[in-house]
Protein backbone atom coordinates (compact mmCIF):
# COMPACT_ATOMS: atom_id res chain seq x y z
CA UNK A 1 0.00 0.00 0.00
CA UNK A 2 1.32 3.45 -0.90
CA UNK A 3 1.50 5.34 2.36
CA UNK A 4 2.74 8.57 3.80
CA UNK A 5 2.21 10.75 6.83
CA UNK A 6 -1.07 10.98 8.71
CA UNK A 7 -2.67 14.36 8.54
CA UNK A 8 -2.30 16.47 11.66
CA UNK A 9 -5.69 17.38 13.25
CA UNK A 10 -6.94 20.94 12.76
CA UNK A 11 -6.60 21.60 16.51
CA UNK A 12 -3.60 19.62 17.64
CA UNK A 13 -3.73 18.29 21.20
CA UNK A 14 -0.80 18.78 23.52
CA UNK A 15 2.06 16.44 22.71
CA UNK A 16 1.88 13.20 24.63
CA UNK A 17 5.34 11.66 25.20
CA UNK A 18 3.72 8.24 25.21
CA UNK A 19 1.76 8.84 22.02
CA UNK A 20 2.25 6.42 19.17
CA UNK A 21 4.42 7.71 16.31
CA UNK A 22 2.78 9.08 13.20
CA UNK A 23 2.91 6.44 10.50
CA UNK A 24 2.57 6.90 6.76
CA UNK A 25 -0.91 7.23 5.31
CA UNK A 26 -2.05 7.17 1.68
CA UNK A 27 -2.04 10.40 -0.33
CA UNK A 28 -3.25 10.66 -3.89
CA UNK A 29 -0.72 9.03 -6.20
CA UNK A 30 0.08 8.52 -9.84
CA UNK A 31 -1.72 5.56 -11.46
CA UNK A 32 -0.15 2.24 -10.45
CA UNK A 33 0.33 1.28 -14.09
CA UNK A 34 2.49 4.37 -14.67
CA UNK A 35 5.17 3.80 -12.04
CA UNK A 36 5.07 0.03 -12.50
CA UNK A 37 5.73 0.47 -16.19
CA UNK A 38 8.74 2.57 -15.30
CA UNK A 39 10.11 -0.09 -12.96
CA UNK A 40 9.42 -2.83 -15.48
CA UNK A 41 11.48 -0.89 -17.99
CA UNK A 42 14.58 -1.40 -15.84
CA UNK A 43 17.24 -3.85 -16.95
CA UNK A 44 16.24 -6.42 -14.34
CA UNK A 45 12.57 -6.29 -15.26
CA UNK A 46 13.20 -6.46 -19.01
CA UNK A 47 15.79 -9.24 -18.93
CA UNK A 48 13.95 -11.52 -16.50
CA UNK A 49 10.76 -11.17 -18.56
CA UNK A 50 12.67 -11.86 -21.78
CA UNK A 51 14.41 -14.89 -20.26
CA UNK A 52 11.23 -16.59 -19.12
CA UNK A 53 9.50 -15.74 -22.41
CA UNK A 54 12.23 -17.36 -24.49
CA UNK A 55 13.07 -20.29 -22.22
CA UNK A 56 9.93 -22.33 -21.39
CA UNK A 57 11.94 -25.41 -20.35
CA UNK A 58 12.63 -26.10 -16.67
CA UNK A 59 16.34 -26.98 -16.70
CA UNK A 60 19.77 -26.02 -15.40
CA UNK A 61 20.38 -23.73 -18.36
CA UNK A 62 17.44 -21.57 -17.25
CA UNK A 63 19.00 -21.18 -13.81
CA UNK A 64 22.42 -20.39 -15.28
CA UNK A 65 20.93 -17.67 -17.44
CA UNK A 66 18.90 -16.34 -14.54
CA UNK A 67 22.07 -16.13 -12.44
CA UNK A 68 23.81 -14.11 -15.15
CA UNK A 69 20.77 -11.84 -15.46
CA UNK A 70 20.63 -11.12 -11.73
CA UNK A 71 24.35 -10.38 -11.52
CA UNK A 72 24.22 -8.15 -14.60
CA UNK A 73 21.34 -6.19 -13.05
CA UNK A 74 23.35 -5.44 -9.87
CA UNK A 75 21.50 -7.82 -7.56
CA UNK A 76 24.92 -8.69 -6.12
CA UNK A 77 26.75 -11.94 -5.49
CA UNK A 78 25.35 -12.59 -2.00
CA UNK A 79 21.69 -12.10 -2.92
CA UNK A 80 22.04 -13.90 -6.26
CA UNK A 81 23.74 -16.91 -4.68
CA UNK A 82 21.00 -17.13 -2.06
CA UNK A 83 18.26 -17.04 -4.71
CA UNK A 84 19.89 -19.56 -7.04
CA UNK A 85 20.84 -22.04 -4.31
CA UNK A 86 17.23 -22.14 -3.14
CA UNK A 87 15.84 -22.51 -6.67
CA UNK A 88 18.29 -25.32 -7.54
CA UNK A 89 17.47 -27.21 -4.38
CA UNK A 90 13.75 -26.97 -5.01
CA UNK A 91 14.08 -27.84 -8.69
CA UNK A 92 16.12 -30.93 -7.86
CA UNK A 93 13.43 -31.91 -5.34
CA UNK A 94 10.89 -31.55 -8.19
CA UNK A 95 8.91 -28.90 -6.34
CA UNK A 96 8.21 -26.99 -9.56
CA UNK A 97 5.74 -28.39 -12.07
CA UNK A 98 6.80 -25.93 -14.76
CA UNK A 99 8.57 -22.65 -15.45
CA UNK A 100 5.57 -20.64 -14.23
CA UNK A 101 5.81 -22.32 -10.83
CA UNK A 102 9.52 -21.51 -10.57
CA UNK A 103 8.84 -17.92 -11.60
CA UNK A 104 6.12 -17.55 -8.96
CA UNK A 105 8.53 -18.81 -6.31
CA UNK A 106 11.22 -16.41 -7.55
CA UNK A 107 8.83 -13.51 -7.01
CA UNK A 108 8.08 -14.74 -3.47
CA UNK A 109 11.82 -15.06 -2.79
CA UNK A 110 12.48 -11.50 -3.88
CA UNK A 111 9.64 -10.11 -1.78
CA UNK A 112 10.87 -12.03 1.28
CA UNK A 113 14.37 -10.67 0.74
CA UNK A 114 13.08 -7.10 0.88
CA UNK A 115 10.62 -7.47 3.77
CA UNK A 116 13.21 -6.80 6.52
CA UNK A 117 14.04 -3.37 5.05
CA UNK A 118 10.40 -2.39 4.44
CA UNK A 119 10.04 0.08 7.31
CA UNK A 120 8.17 3.34 6.57
CA UNK A 121 9.40 6.53 8.16
CA UNK A 122 7.64 7.38 11.44
CA UNK A 123 7.43 10.76 13.15
CA UNK A 124 6.82 10.32 16.91
CA UNK A 125 4.81 13.12 18.50
CA UNK A 126 7.39 13.26 21.28
CA UNK A 127 10.11 14.40 18.83
CA UNK A 128 9.31 17.95 17.73
CA UNK A 129 10.81 19.36 15.68
CA UNK A 130 11.60 16.06 14.01
CA UNK A 131 15.05 16.55 12.45
CA UNK A 132 15.67 14.75 9.17
CA UNK A 133 19.30 14.96 7.96
CA UNK A 134 19.74 14.16 4.27
CA UNK A 135 23.15 13.03 2.97
CA UNK A 136 24.55 11.64 -0.25
CA UNK A 137 26.98 12.08 -3.13
CA UNK A 138 26.63 14.78 -5.77
CA UNK A 139 24.01 14.05 -8.39
CA UNK A 140 22.04 11.47 -6.45
CA UNK A 141 18.95 13.67 -6.28
CA UNK A 142 19.37 14.79 -2.68
CA UNK A 143 17.97 18.33 -2.90
CA UNK A 144 15.12 17.28 -5.18
CA UNK A 145 14.21 14.53 -2.73
CA UNK A 146 14.11 17.11 0.06
CA UNK A 147 11.77 19.28 -1.98
CA UNK A 148 9.42 16.37 -2.64
CA UNK A 149 9.38 15.33 1.02
CA UNK A 150 8.67 18.90 2.07
CA UNK A 151 5.80 19.10 -0.40
CA UNK A 152 4.21 15.91 0.89
CA UNK A 153 4.63 16.82 4.54
CA UNK A 154 3.18 20.27 3.98
CA UNK A 155 0.15 18.78 2.21
CA UNK A 156 -0.40 16.50 5.18
CA UNK A 157 -0.65 19.45 7.55
CA UNK A 158 2.85 19.33 9.02
CA UNK A 159 4.76 22.56 9.66
CA UNK A 160 8.05 22.14 7.80
CA UNK A 161 11.29 24.09 7.65
CA UNK A 162 14.36 23.51 5.47
CA UNK A 163 18.04 24.05 6.26
CA UNK A 164 20.41 24.87 3.40
CA UNK A 165 23.38 23.00 4.78
CA UNK A 166 25.00 22.44 1.38
CA UNK A 167 27.25 25.48 1.63
CA UNK A 168 29.74 24.22 -0.97
CA UNK A 169 27.44 24.93 -3.91
CA UNK A 170 25.62 28.22 -4.24
CA UNK A 171 23.32 26.53 -6.75
CA UNK A 172 22.25 24.04 -4.07
CA UNK A 173 21.15 26.84 -1.75
CA UNK A 174 19.21 28.51 -4.55
CA UNK A 175 17.63 25.20 -5.54
CA UNK A 176 16.48 24.64 -1.96
CA UNK A 177 15.13 28.20 -1.77
CA UNK A 178 13.16 27.53 -4.95
CA UNK A 179 11.62 24.43 -3.38
CA UNK A 180 10.87 26.47 -0.26
CA UNK A 181 9.07 29.14 -2.28
CA UNK A 182 7.18 26.54 -4.29
CA UNK A 183 6.01 24.75 -1.16
CA UNK A 184 5.66 27.91 0.96
CA UNK A 185 8.16 26.47 3.42
CA UNK A 186 10.76 28.68 5.19
CA UNK A 187 14.42 28.02 4.37
CA UNK A 188 17.27 28.86 6.75
CA UNK A 189 20.43 29.73 4.81
CA UNK A 190 23.64 31.74 5.24
CA UNK A 191 26.38 33.01 2.95
CA UNK A 192 28.40 30.74 0.68
CA UNK A 193 31.35 30.57 3.09
CA UNK A 194 29.19 29.53 6.04
CA UNK A 195 29.90 26.39 8.01
CA UNK A 196 27.34 23.66 7.30
CA UNK A 197 27.03 22.66 10.94
CA UNK A 198 26.42 26.29 11.91
CA UNK A 199 23.63 26.68 9.35
CA UNK A 200 21.86 23.52 10.48
CA UNK A 201 22.32 24.44 14.16
CA UNK A 202 20.69 27.84 13.53
CA UNK A 203 17.90 26.15 11.58
CA UNK A 204 17.13 23.81 14.46
CA UNK A 205 17.07 26.75 16.87
CA UNK A 206 14.64 28.57 14.57
CA UNK A 207 12.48 25.48 14.06
CA UNK A 208 12.29 24.97 17.82
CA UNK A 209 11.34 28.60 18.42
CA UNK A 210 8.61 28.43 15.77
CA UNK A 211 7.29 25.09 17.06
CA UNK A 212 7.79 23.50 13.64
CA UNK A 213 6.93 19.83 13.22
CA UNK A 214 9.80 18.91 10.90
CA UNK A 215 13.22 20.29 9.97
CA UNK A 216 14.76 18.80 6.83
CA UNK A 217 18.47 19.59 6.55
CA UNK A 218 20.39 19.44 3.30
CA UNK A 219 24.13 18.72 3.36
CA UNK A 220 26.92 19.06 0.83
CA UNK A 221 27.16 16.26 -1.69
CA UNK A 222 30.34 14.33 -1.17
CA UNK A 223 32.06 11.16 -2.21
CA UNK A 224 32.02 8.49 0.45
CA UNK A 225 35.82 8.33 0.07
CA UNK A 226 36.34 11.98 1.11
CA UNK A 227 37.34 11.59 4.74
CA UNK A 228 37.32 15.32 5.54
CA UNK A 229 33.80 15.84 4.28
CA UNK A 230 32.60 12.71 6.02
CA UNK A 231 34.07 14.09 9.24
CA UNK A 232 32.04 17.24 8.64
CA UNK A 233 28.84 15.19 8.66
CA UNK A 234 29.83 13.74 12.02
CA UNK A 235 30.36 17.33 13.20
CA UNK A 236 26.85 18.28 12.07
CA UNK A 237 25.42 15.48 14.19
CA UNK A 238 27.50 16.53 17.22
CA UNK A 239 26.42 20.17 16.91
CA UNK A 240 22.74 19.23 16.60
CA UNK A 241 23.12 17.21 19.77
CA UNK A 242 23.90 20.40 21.69
CA UNK A 243 20.34 21.62 21.09
CA UNK A 244 18.60 18.24 21.08
CA UNK A 245 20.43 15.17 22.33
CA UNK A 246 18.18 12.96 20.19
CA UNK A 247 18.74 14.85 16.91
CA UNK A 248 18.93 14.07 14.09
CA UNK A 249 15.98 11.71 14.45
CA UNK A 250 16.42 10.36 10.94
CA UNK A 251 19.54 10.31 8.76
CA UNK A 252 18.62 9.52 5.16
CA UNK A 253 21.15 8.56 2.51
CA UNK A 254 19.99 9.32 -1.04
CA UNK A 255 21.40 6.83 -3.55
CA UNK A 256 21.22 7.03 -7.34
CA UNK A 257 19.79 3.70 -8.54
CA UNK A 258 22.12 3.85 -11.55
CA UNK A 259 25.29 3.62 -9.47
CA UNK A 260 25.09 -0.17 -9.19
CA UNK A 261 27.41 -1.92 -6.79
CA UNK A 262 29.07 1.38 -5.87
CA UNK A 263 25.87 2.06 -3.92
CA UNK A 264 26.95 -0.60 -1.44
CA UNK A 265 30.23 1.21 -0.73
CA UNK A 266 28.38 4.49 -0.33
CA UNK A 267 25.87 3.00 2.10
CA UNK A 268 28.52 1.22 4.19
CA UNK A 269 30.79 4.23 4.55
CA UNK A 270 28.05 6.77 5.20
CA UNK A 271 26.59 4.37 7.74
CA UNK A 272 29.96 4.07 9.44
CA UNK A 273 30.42 7.85 9.48
CA UNK A 274 26.99 9.06 10.60
CA UNK A 275 24.84 6.03 11.46
CA UNK A 276 22.20 5.88 8.74
CA UNK A 277 18.61 5.14 9.70
CA UNK A 278 17.14 5.04 6.21
CA UNK A 279 17.80 5.06 2.47
CA UNK A 280 16.16 6.68 -0.53
CA UNK A 281 16.94 5.00 -3.86
CA UNK A 282 16.25 7.40 -6.74
CA UNK A 283 16.18 7.19 -10.55
CA UNK A 284 14.83 3.64 -10.66
CA UNK A 285 12.94 4.49 -13.84
CA UNK A 286 14.54 4.70 -17.26
CA UNK A 287 17.94 3.03 -17.60
CA UNK A 288 18.39 1.86 -14.00
CA UNK A 289 19.26 -1.80 -13.59
CA UNK A 290 16.96 -2.12 -10.57
CA UNK A 291 18.77 -4.93 -8.81
CA UNK A 292 20.79 -2.77 -6.42
CA UNK A 293 17.80 -2.63 -4.05
CA UNK A 294 18.23 -6.37 -3.38
CA UNK A 295 21.97 -5.98 -2.88
CA UNK A 296 21.34 -3.20 -0.36
CA UNK A 297 18.82 -5.39 1.45
CA UNK A 298 21.19 -8.31 1.82
CA UNK A 299 24.53 -6.57 2.29
CA UNK A 300 23.69 -3.34 4.16
CA UNK A 301 20.32 -3.92 5.84
CA UNK A 302 19.41 -0.25 6.43
CA UNK A 303 15.67 0.31 5.81
CA UNK A 304 14.70 1.75 2.44
CA UNK A 305 12.19 4.48 3.23
CA UNK A 306 11.45 5.70 -0.31
CA UNK A 307 12.16 4.97 -3.96
CA UNK A 308 12.18 7.47 -6.81
CA UNK A 309 10.63 6.41 -10.11
CA UNK A 310 10.44 9.74 -11.93
CA UNK A 311 10.60 13.52 -11.75
CA UNK A 312 7.02 14.13 -10.58
CA UNK A 313 6.19 15.07 -7.01
CA UNK A 314 4.34 11.78 -6.49
CA UNK A 315 7.05 9.70 -8.14
CA UNK A 316 8.82 9.49 -4.77
CA UNK A 317 7.04 6.50 -3.29
CA UNK A 318 7.10 4.92 0.14
CA UNK A 319 9.00 1.65 -0.30
CA UNK A 320 6.84 -1.46 -0.24
CA UNK A 321 8.52 -4.82 -0.93
CA UNK A 322 5.56 -6.46 -2.67
CA UNK A 323 4.76 -3.38 -4.74
CA UNK A 324 8.39 -3.09 -5.80
CA UNK A 325 8.69 -6.69 -6.97
CA UNK A 326 5.28 -6.46 -8.63
CA UNK A 327 6.52 -3.38 -10.45
CA UNK A 328 9.73 -5.06 -11.58
CA UNK A 329 8.29 -8.36 -12.73
CA UNK A 330 5.02 -9.44 -14.36
CA UNK A 331 2.71 -11.71 -12.39
CA UNK A 332 3.32 -14.62 -14.76
CA UNK A 333 6.46 -15.82 -16.51
CA UNK A 334 6.86 -14.31 -19.94
CA UNK A 335 4.11 -11.69 -19.48
CA UNK A 336 5.64 -8.21 -19.50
Amino acid sequence: MFRFFKRKPETAPAADPEAAPQTPAAPASVPASSWRDRLRGSLLGRQVSALFSSHPKLDEDLLDQLETTLLTADVGVKATTEVLDDLRRRMQAREFADVDALFAHLRRQLVAMLRPIEKPLELPQSERPFVLLVVGVNGAGKTTTIGKLAKWMKREGLDVMLAAGDTFRAAAVEQLRTWGERNQVPVVAQGGSADSASVIYDALAAATARHADVLIADTAGRLHTQAGLMDELAKVKRVLGKLDATAPHETLLVIDGNTGQNALSQARQFHQAVGLSGLVVTKLDGTAKGGVVFALAREVGVPIRFIGVGEGILDLRVFDAEEFVDGLLPERAGHA
